[in-house]
Order: structure tokens, then sequence, then C-alpha cells
């Protein structure tokens, strides 16, 4: 790329390139382009439009690309009533062709960060992203990371890869990270009303990325450093994790003792301060919480520092679809059943309830956990019509929920406590019930077996 032509002072060194582009941000004149429009983006992309930005999206699924312009949304908390507005009026459209970049003041990149089969973070994504912006990147351009990531990546990954274009990091551009805070499923807590977390490498950076989201969100909150930011969406959802594995590990003590954790749960949470209740469950999943810790401990071992007690708060998390498949066993046992061979029925396979994002979801380890076991199994799912799964690579089609079908399974796991489910006549129908969710309170018998 050609070394673009820089204004100089009257000393001769160049002079910062983001004239105007303040004043384009606060009167909505700006044009912002969102990499990657998932379940990250797409929303963002609806928000930043309704404020009156032209948003270019880029996305490499083309089915995604065609459904948003089209005015259709995939995702469950952007409605197709909020977006088609925005898309037949021109402020909001998809492509596949990343020359749109050249044409934005702002650059947002929301693309997936997961792990590897071993569990190392993955940036595949985020440095294929960033290195699509390299060709069209330009003095003035404001980019800007939201994806989940180990503290540290918009420094000594996103930065290096930028600067390849002969433009400097600070001075010619401005670059940030605000970590996305979605809650799923959550309508209360839309993009707007949650404060954002804001760090820019310089700054000049964080000045310009604030004034964005100040435009979109109630209350946008500074930090020092791109660092800090990403230490800060890291800690938010160890947090999670860690309570999380702290109440897991409570229910497989309380199944020692023969006691109801869900009753120690709804007890404690009485106490008006000092504690929060968590709920245990199948296990984790998500984007973030299975995630971050291993983000987080990668990091980490660069400093020669083991987070030994996020490390063990992970593992009990991810212990406990092997727990379920050891409580359906012994379920199945107990009545005069084998699990090679059972017809097992999973209801839910999202990671959690009332949405439709089997990310991460513990459900798909049980089924898998189930199927080498010899199991025959099956899944349920109101908001999930297809899942695949990794290991075997097949695809899975939910049936339907007839009370045939729940006759025939020897056990029905409740994996996901989805609203839109008869709980009641899952109790009548079914032979045996392992409820994991506590979804079954009130509609037990010696058939139902609660985690």
């Amino acid at each position: 790329m050609a070394q673009p032509t820089l204004a100089l002072n009257t000393t001769g060194t160049r002079l910062h390139t983001d004239v105007g582009l303040a004043e384009k941000i606060t009167t909505r004149t700006a044009t912002v382009a969102v990499i990657g429009l998932g379940y990250v983006g797409l929303p963002l992309a609806r928000v930043l439009g309704g404020a009156g930005y032209r948003v270019l999206g880029l996305e490499i699924d083309k089915t995604r690309v065609a459904a948003l312009n089209a005015g259709t949304s995939y995702i469950d908390d952007v409605a197709d009533g909020d977006l088609r507005p925005l898309v037949t009026g021109g402020t909001v459209s998809a492509t596949s062709d990343p020359k749109v970049l050249e044409g934005a003041d702002a650059v947002i990149i929301c693309v997936p960060t997961p792990l590897t089969r071993a569990k190392q973070p993955d940036l595949s994504y985020v440095t294929a992203a960033v290195a699509q912006i390299v060709p069209h990147l330009h003095p003035g351009q404001l980019i800007v990371l939201e994806s989940t990531t180990y503290p540290g990546t918009t420094q000594e990954v996103v930065k290096p890869i930028l600067e390849r274009s002969g433009l400097t990091a600070g001075e010619h551009f401005w670059l940030a990270f605000s970590p996305e805070r979605l809650d799923p499923g959550n309508r209360g807590r839309v993009i707007q009303a949650v404060p954002k977390i804001v760090g820019g490498l310089t700054p000049r950076c964080t000045e310009l990325a604030t004034l964005l989201y100040q435009q979109v969100t109630a209350k946008v909150v500074p930090v020092s450093s791109s660092t800090v930011a990403e230490m800060v969406k890291v800690y938010e959802n160890v947090f999670r994790n860690v309570n999380i594995a702290l109440v897991n590990e409570l229910t497989l003590l309380c199944d020692r003792m023969g006691l109801d954790v869900w009753e120690i749960i709804e007890a404690a949470g009485t106490k008006p301060y000092g504690f929060m209740p968590f709920q245990p469950g199948p296990g984790v999943g998500g984007h973030c919480i299975p995630v971050d810790p291993y983000y987080l401990s990668a990091k980490a071992r660069e400093y020669d520092f083991h987070v030994r007690f996020i490390e063990l708060a992970a593992t009990v998390n991810d212990s406990m679809p092997y727990y379920v498949l050891s409580r359906t066993t012994a379920a199945l046992g107990g009545h005069g059943k084998t699990l090679r061979g059972a017809k097992v029925l999973i209801l839910g396979v999202a990671y959690k309830k009332d949405i439709s994002d089997p990310r991460e979801s513990p459900s798909l380890k049980i089924i898998e956990l189930l199927e080498k076991r010899g199991a025959t199994v099956a899944y349920h799912d109101p908001h999930v019509p297809h899942v695949a799964l990794a290991n075997p690579r097949v695809t899975l089609t939910s049936v339907a929920l007839t009370d045939e079908v729940l006759e025939a399974a020897d056990c029905v796991v409740i994996a996901t406590d989805h609203t839109a489910l008869d709980y009641t006549r899952v109790a009548a129908k079914a032979r045996l019930v392992i409820d994991t969710r506590n979804a079954l309170r009130g509609n037990g018998g010696p058939h139902v077996v609660r985690l």
C-alpha cells in the first residue's frame, strides 16, 4: 500500500489526522463499518443505524449477508421490525467485499474468539479481520476491537498488523478496545442501557472511541488503556465462572450428603448482604464464560504465573457434563436399564433458556458422551431446529415433543429450561427424568432425579 500523504505543521512534523472525525461522530454523519454480523455485530449495527449512522456490515457468511440485506434478522435479540426500516432506508447494509472499509470513518471488529481443541486461544478470526482492514486503512480512521480476548491483544496483535500499512497507531489512526456486554435473551439489558468500557492505545484513541459510544449508550466508562479494558472483560466473566464452579462443586457435595442443593441456595439467597446466588447446572456455555478462563490462563503463563484458582473453577465446570452422564447411568440402572441401547431425549441444546444460541452448550457435550457409551440420543429445542456436533461431525434435527416421544424415551434429560416447555406434561409422560435445571420443582416424583 502506498504511503499516504499527511499534512505537516510549521516544524515539518506530521499532524494528527482526526480533524473532522469528532465532528462526524457527534453530528451522526460518520460511516461505521462492523466486521462480523453475528450475535455481537448485528445488534451493534442495528443500534448504530438506529442512531443515524451509515452502517456497512462486513460478513463472510453470504447467507447472513443476503438475510440482512432483505431486512431479515437471524439473531434472537434483533427483531425484523427494527432491522427492516434501517435496511430499506439505506442506513444499514451488508457485504462480503472488504473494499467497503475504504469509505468507513470507524471500523468495529466483532468476530469470534473461540478455543482450539486443546483449549488454547484461537485469534485466527481476529487476525483475519484486521488483515482485511490493512489495504483500506487511512489516516483519521478509528478502529475498535469488541471481540473478547486476553489482555494485551489490541497492543500486541492488532496494532502490529495494522501498522503494516505504514501508518502509526495513535498518530495516524486511532485504536481502542471496547468489550461487548450483551446478555442474550434479556430484552431489559439492551446495548443502550449497559455501561460501555472503553480503553484506547493513547488518550486520544480513548477519547474518540468514547465519543462514538456515547452516541448510542447511556454511560461510557473510559479506562487507562486497551489492556485494562481487556482485563475488565475477562475478569467479569471469570467472576461468573468461578462462582458457578463453587455452586456446582457444592452440588456434588450435597449429592454425597443427601442434601437438596436447590433448597440451600434458596435459603442462602434470603441474606440481604454479602451473598449473590448462582445456580448449578450441567455445565457452562456461550461464547464468554467457558472460554475466558482459558484466555486469561494462557496469558498469565507468559508472566510465569499460574491462575490456579481460575483454572480449577474451569475444570469443575467442564466436568459437569460427566456428572450428568453418571447420574443418568445410575438412574437408568435403578430402573433396570443400561445406558447402552437406551433411548435418551435431551430437552434443550441452547446454552441458556429462551435463546437459539448453542455455542459451547454443555448439552452438546452431554449428547456426545451419551452416544459414545451406546445410547440412542434425540433432542427437542423449540429455539434450535438443527444443531451441529463436533465429535462426531453430524447435524441433528429437533424432534417434536409429542406424548409418544416422551413415553418412548427411557430417560429424558432437562438440559436447558426453556420457558415454552410444558414441564408438567414432561413429568407426567416420561418414565425417568434427569432435571439439571430444577425445572420440575413442585412436579417431582420417584421417577424424577434432580441435579
